[in-house]
């Protein structure tokens, strides 16, 4: 059983819990403000010459949101697997509407995406810090779940990825 706060759990239908980010995050240098600038007007002016000046807007929102993830840490949650499914953040999540999982590796971390049936297949993203953590949930999410080795990644996975390897890799300062 893990520990928590220095004491065993007592809740019996909770079968293990472990705390961790609520996302992967990478502490980057200021190269990457310089970045977001010079990628948001070469954005609006390409929107200007087609005419659209109102399409700025949205580029900007989301260069703000993309300057804010990279430089804001993540809280740290407690994430936990029960014999009715799985809980974060306060939201539980039943093993009836989930269908399978996988790992995906992003900044040093393990990356657990457990996927719900059809036809919503919503995704759940729970980071693992540690090896024995990812081992230990493989073992025990087998019980309720399918393991995938190599998922097959849709169009928006396969883009994200792309995008996230335009990011300019600069050490952190």
């Amino acid at each position: 059983m893990e520990k928590a706060n220095d004491r065993t759990i007592t809740n019996p239908q909770i079968i293990y819990m472990w705390k961790s980010p609520l996302r992967a995050y990478k502490k980057r240098s200021s190269m990457v403000i310089r970045f977001y600038i010079a990628l948001t007007l070469l954005l609006s002016l390409i929107t200007l010459f087609f005419g659209e000046p109102l399409l700025i807007f949205p580029i900007v929102a989301i260069t703000f949101l993309f300057y804010t993830l990279t430089t804001t840490p993540p809280q740290t949650t407690t994430h936990k697997l029960t014999k009715f499914g799985i809980e974060t953040t306060g939201v539980t999540v039943r093993w009836d509407v989930l269908s399978h999982f996988y790992f995906t590796k992003k900044f040093d971390y393990n990356i657990l995406v457990v996927v719900s049936s059809a036809p919503f297949f919503y995704h759940l993203y729970l980071v693992v810090r540690d090896e024995k953590t990812k081992k230990e949930l493989i073992d025990l999410l087998s019980d309720y779940l399918i393991y995938q080795e190599h998922p097959q990644k849709t169009f928006s996975d396969k883009m994200a990825e792309w995008l996230t390897r335009l990011m300019p890799d600069t050490s952190a300062v």
